[in-house]
């Protein structure tokens, strides 16, 4: 379906029927979508390793991931013993957190979406983001690169007015093969804040996965934040029951 729409745009351009700059959008924000989509396929399991780096040190966490389409998701995390059992849980544009410390669930409030997730340089926001910059931004085909083989689509994402992000445009490059390459975060003045590299990219799961991702913030020396993926599997059949406050309280997983 993302292939036709962006056919049908291509030759309503052809036909004059549609201006080159709305079809150059058009084809924008179906890369960016499909980039999106095949990350999430349809559902998704997984377990992944997050690495928080600190010029003084380092520690890491094991974790587990679900996803559901572009609308939920369930990360818990497994090791170590003093992290393990910490989990989010993301249901359209809410997110809950679990620590077993406090034996509570609490909703994470819009006011600190921008906040920290479990220590590392993803903010909550990011976590919790899904398909948001999809149909919240508009999208701009800058150029193609070509790289290791790969056409490599450069596109800048401007937020709408209204949306509830607090960047003031995005850069994205995205392979042909829909993998992202790089994602640049500016802030309105137009200032680079912070960005996450695909370090390693390989075969998991049927797929062209990014293996290996470093967020990293421009003003923060030797600080970032890697996630790698340790395994993947798509397009499961999750239950509702998976992706439910009580499951992240009661893990029946």
């Amino acid at each position: 379906m993302i292939g036709r729409r962006a056919a049908v745009a291509a030759a309503l351009a052809a036909l004059g029927l549609m201006g080159p700059g709305t079809a150059a959008t058009e084809d924008a924000r179906e890369i960016v979508r499909a980039a999106w989509e095949h990350w999430r396929g349809t559902a998704s399991q997984g377990e992944m390793t997050m690495t928080i780096h600190r010029p003084s040190w380092e520690r890491s966490m094991s974790m587990k991931v679900w996803t559901r389409g572009q609308k939920r998701s369930l990360v818990r995390v497994t090791a170590p013993r003093k992290d393990a059992g910490n989990g989010t849980l993301m249901i359209d544009d809410s997110m809950w957190t679990y620590s077993p410390k406090v034996n509570r669930v609490m909703k994470v409030p819009s006011s600190m979406m921008g906040q920290s997730w479990l220590g590392s340089d993803f903010s909550n926001k990011d976590v919790s983001r899904a398909d948001t910059i999809v149909d919240q931004y508009d999208h701009t085909l800058l150029e193609k690169e070509e790289s290791e083989g790969h056409t490599v689509s450069v596109i800048e994402s401007i937020p709408h007015e209204d949306a509830a992000v607090v960047w003031g445009k995005e850069v994205l490059k995205i392979r042909d093969d829909n993998v992202l390459v790089s994602e640049d975060f500016y802030d309105q003045d137009g200032k680079l804040v912070k960005s996450l590299r695909s370090l390693d990219i390989g075969e998991m799961g049927g797929r062209m996965l990014a293996l290996r991702q470093r967020m990293e913030k421009l003003e923060a020396e030797d600080e970032w934040t890697e996630i790698s993926l340790d395994s993947m599997r798509f397009d499961l059949d999750l239950p509702d029951s998976l992706f439910t406050r009580s499951n992240l309280r009661n893990p029946r997983d």
